[in-house]
């Protein structure tokens, strides 16, 4: 069941690079966004690798870091499935798991998070996590 909304950004795709061809395609993508985690502000960096499926999805499996306006940091891990859309566009949903040191944001150290991830045929990117519970 999901529970409480804990975060929502919005970034833009800053690399793509090809990891293989062979047997299925298999992409590296970075992006940076900014956006609030438990009602703190941050800017983010993640980075994700994605391959595609003899049926034309998606899985991929990523991570990153927060940095929160008070220097503090939140890494991240993920795993998701996608779809490819118009224009070279990409959804993706999936599962996050946080790891912060500050007791203030100690509560995503036991959180499984679903996510829903957006990536536009220009690159500008929207998160949101939600409590899984």
């Amino acid at each position: 069941m999901l529970g409480e909304i804990l975060g929502e950004s919005h970034g833009k795709r800053t690399a793509r690079r090809v990891l293989a061809t062979s047997p299925r395609l298999k992409l590296e993508v970075s992006f940076e966004d900014s956006g609030q985690i438990l009602g703190n502000a941050y800017n983010g960096i993640t980075t994700y690798w994605a391959e595609s499926r003899p049926d034309g999805s998606l899985y991929g499996e990523g991570e990153g870091v927060y940095i929160l306006q008070n220097g503090e940091s939140i890494t991240l891990k993920g795993a998701g499935a996608g779809t490819i859309k118009a224009g070279g566009a990409v959804s993706y949903r999936g599962a996050v798991y946080f790891s912060a040191s500050s007791p203030k944001l100690a509560r995503l150290n036991t959180v499984a998070a679903i996510f829903e991830f957006e990536v536009d045929a220009s690159g500008n990117t929207h998160s949101k996590f939600w409590e899984w519970k």
